[in-house]
C-alpha cells in the first residue's frame, strides 16, 4: 500500500466559535455562574452550617446535675496484702461526749484540764451554790407545814370514823330526849291525883276560911287572913293543874318527837357519815400537798447536788469548752445545744480513725476488713478493721469517709491525730486461689429508675441531649451504689437532678456535679 501523507489538522479540538454563533453568546452563563451563582451557594452552605451547629442554643435546655460513672479496675489479692492507702485522723466512738451542766448556774470553778484521765462520778466543775441551798432550806419549810396539815386532816378523820362507828352524842340526845319524854309522860300521869289533892286542899281551905269567919269575933284577925290566903293559894294550884295538861299533851308530842328524830338520825348517821367523807377528802388534799412538797423537796435537793458537774464515765478530757464565769442553761427548754456544755470527754480504749478513701478504691472496702494504721505518735503500726462506709462523700477531693475502729488503741493516741491507713486485702473464697483482675462500673443507686422495660437511668450524651439508658444492675454496696453491668460506658456522665418532665432528646444544660453519693 502505498504510503500517504498524515493530516494531523482532523486531530486538532475546535476552540474557536461555532459556525453561526457569536462571541458574546457564549461567555454570558459562564460569567453569570462564576460572579453570582457560586459565591450565592458558598453563603447558603455557610449558613446551613451555623444554623445546624447554633440551633440546638436557641432551644429551651433544662439544667440538670450530673455524675460520672465511677470506673474500680483492680486486682483482687491474697488476704493481708496491701491494696491500697487512706490518710485520716483519729476521732471518738463513736463521738466524742458533751459533760453538760444539767442545772442551770454560773460556773464558780473548774477542776480539770484538757488531757486528763478521770473517773467515773469524779467532779470536773463546781456552780455557785447559794440559790439552790436557799431553795432547799425553803422546800424542807414547806414540807413541814404540808405534814402539819396532814396531821391535822388525819386528826379529823380519826374523830369523824370514831363518830360514824361510836356515835355517844347522838345516843347522849337520844337518852336525854327520853329522859324528858318519860318525865313529861309521869307528870301528865300523876296529874289527876295533883287535881285531886288539889281539889281536896282548896275545899278544906274553904272550910277553914268559912269556920273562921263564923268566928270572927272569937279569933285573931290574922288568922282569918292566913286562912283566906291558904284558901286561894289552893285554888289557884287547882286552876294551875286543870290548864296543866293540854301543855303536858304538846310537850310530850314534841319530846315525842325529838325521840323520833334522833333515833332516825341515829340509824341514819348522814351529818357523821358526811363528815367521815370530808375528813377522807381532807386528808387525800393534804397527802397531796405533802407528796407535792415532798417532790419539791427532792428537785431541790438534786438541783444542788447537780451545781457539782461529775464524769459520766471513766475517761479522758478532749477539750475543756466552758471557764469560771460562765453561765449554763442547765436543762431549760430554750437554751441551746451547746449552751450547758462544760467538757467534751472520751473513752481512751474505743476510738476509731475516720479515713478519706478515693473512690476509685470504695469498692475494695468491705466491713470487717483489716487496716493497719500509722500515726507519729506510735512507732510500728496499730490494728485496725474496717466499721462501715459513711453516705458523704467530697467532690472536690474525690474520697468517701470510711470508719476504721481502733483494735485496743495505746494510752499515747489520743483524736484529732492524723494517720495513714493500709487497707488490707480480706480473705478470699475458697474456690479463687489465683489473683484476677476486676473492672467495675458503678454509679449510685439512687439514681436508677425502674420502667416497663426494666431498670434505667439518664445521661446527658456527646451532643448535649438527655437520653434514657436501660441497663442492667448487678451487686450494691453498703454506701449507695450500685454495680452496672451493662449499658453504660465510663465516659458516660448520669444525670442526678433535673429529671423531671425530661423526654428523650431533650436539649439539657449540665448546671454543675453532685456534691454527694449514697443514701
Amino acid at each position: 500500500m502505498p504510503d500517504t501523507p498524515l493530516d494531523l489538522s482532523k486531530l486538532a479540538l475546535q476552540r474557536g466559535p461555532s459556525p453561526g454563533e457569536s462571541t458574546s453568546t457564549r461567555r454570558q452563563p459562564r460569567r453569570w455562574l462564576l460572579r453570582y451563582a457560586l459565591p450565592i451557594g458558598i453563603l447558603l452552605g455557610f449558613l446551613g452550617l451555623l444554623l445546624a451547629s447554633a440551633g440546638r442554643q436557641w432551644l429551651p435546655q433544662q439544667a440538670v446535675t450530673v455524675v460520672p460513672v465511677i470506673v474500680q479496675r483492680g486486682e483482687i489479692q491474697q488476704a493481708g496484702t496491701a491494696l491500697f492507702q487512706a490518710a485520716g485522723w483519729i476521732e471518738p466512738r463513736p463521738s466524742a461526749i458533751s459533760v453538760a451542766a444539767l442545772a442551770p448556774g454560773v460556773i464558780e470553778s473548774l477542776l480539770v484540764v484538757e488531757g486528763q484521765q478521770v473517773a467515773k462520778d469524779e467532779p470536773i466543775a463546781r456552780l455557785i451554790a447559794i440559790d439552790a441551798e436557799l431553795a432547799v432550806e425553803q422546800a424542807e419549810a414547806t414540807l413541814a407545814i404540808r405534814n402539819g396539815e396532814l396531821r391535822r386532816a388525819e386528826a379529823e378523820r380519826d374523830a369523824a370514823m370514831i363518830r360514824v362507828e361510836q356515835p355517844i352524842h347522838l345516843q347522849v340526845a337520844l337518852a336525854e330526849a327520853r329522859s324528858v319524854l318519860a318525865k313529861a309522860k309521869t307528870q301528865r300521869d300523876a296529874l289527876p291525883f295533883l287535881i285531886e289533892a288539889a281539889e281536896a286542899e282548896r275545899k278544906f281551905t274553904a272550910d277553914s276560911v268559912a269556920g273562921k269567919t263564923a268566928a270572927r269575933n272569937a279569933i285573931a284577925g290574922i288568922v282569918l287572913q292566913r286562912a283566906q290566903s291558904e284558901h286561894a293559894q289552893a285554888d289557884a294550884t287547882l286552876r294551875e293543874l286543870r290548864d296543866r295538861q293540854p301543855n303536858l299533851e304538846r310537850e310530850i308530842d314534841a319530846v315525842q318527837s325529838k325521840v323520833d328524830a334522833l333515833e332516825t338520825q341515829l340509824k341514819l348517821l348522814v351529818e357523821e357519815r358526811r363528815q367521815l367523807e370530808e375528813a377522807h377528802a381532807k386528808v387525800e388534799s393534804a397527802t397531796a400537798l405533802r407528796d407535792e412538797a415532798a417532790s419539791l423537796l427532792r428537785a431541790a435537793k438534786l438541783n444542788l447536788k447537780r451545781t457539782v458537774v461529775t464524769a459520766p464515765i471513766a475517761g479522758r478530757v478532749l477539750r475543756v469548752v466552758a471557764s469560771p464565769g460562765t453561765r449554763v442553761m442547765g436543762l431549760e427548754h430554750n437554751s441551746r445545744q451547746s449552751s450547758s456544755t462544760v467538757i467534751e470527754m472520751y473513752d481512751p480504749a474505743r476510738l476509731q480513725v475516720r479515713a478519706d478513701v478515693r473512690l476509685d478504691d470504695v469498692p475494695m472496702v468491705v466491713p470487717g476488713q483489716s487496716v493497719e494504721i500509722e500515726t507519729a505518735s506510735v512507732t510500728g503500726t496499730l490494728n485496725g478493721r474496717v466499721l462501715q462506709s459513711t453516705s458523704v462523700a467530697n467532690i472536690q477531693k474525690n474520697t468517701l469517709e470510711v470508719k476504721v475502729e481502733l483494735i485496743d488503741p495505746p494510752s499515747n493516741v489520743s483524736p484529732e491525730m492524723l494517720v495513714t491507713a493500709t487497707f488490707l486485702a480480706p480473705e478470699l473464697p475458697k474456690s479463687q486461689t489465683e489473683p484476677t483482675e476486676t473492672v467495675r462500673i458503678m454509679i449510685p443507686q439512687s439514681l436508677v429508675q425502674t420502667g416497663e422495660t426494666g431498670p434505667f437511668v439518664w445521661i446527658v450524651d456527646s451532643s448535649g441531649l438527655a437520653q434514657r439508658r436501660p441497663i442492667k444492675s448487678g451487686k450494691s454496696s453498703e454506701e449507695g451504689l450500685v454495680e452496672v453491668l451493662e449499658g453504660l460506658q465510663v465516659t458516660d456522665k448520669v444525670i442526678a437532678s433535673g429529671i423531671e418532665n425530661l423526654q428523650p432528646g431533650d436539649g439539657v444544660k449540665v448546671s454543675g456535679e453532685e456534691q454527694s453519693l449514697g443514701r
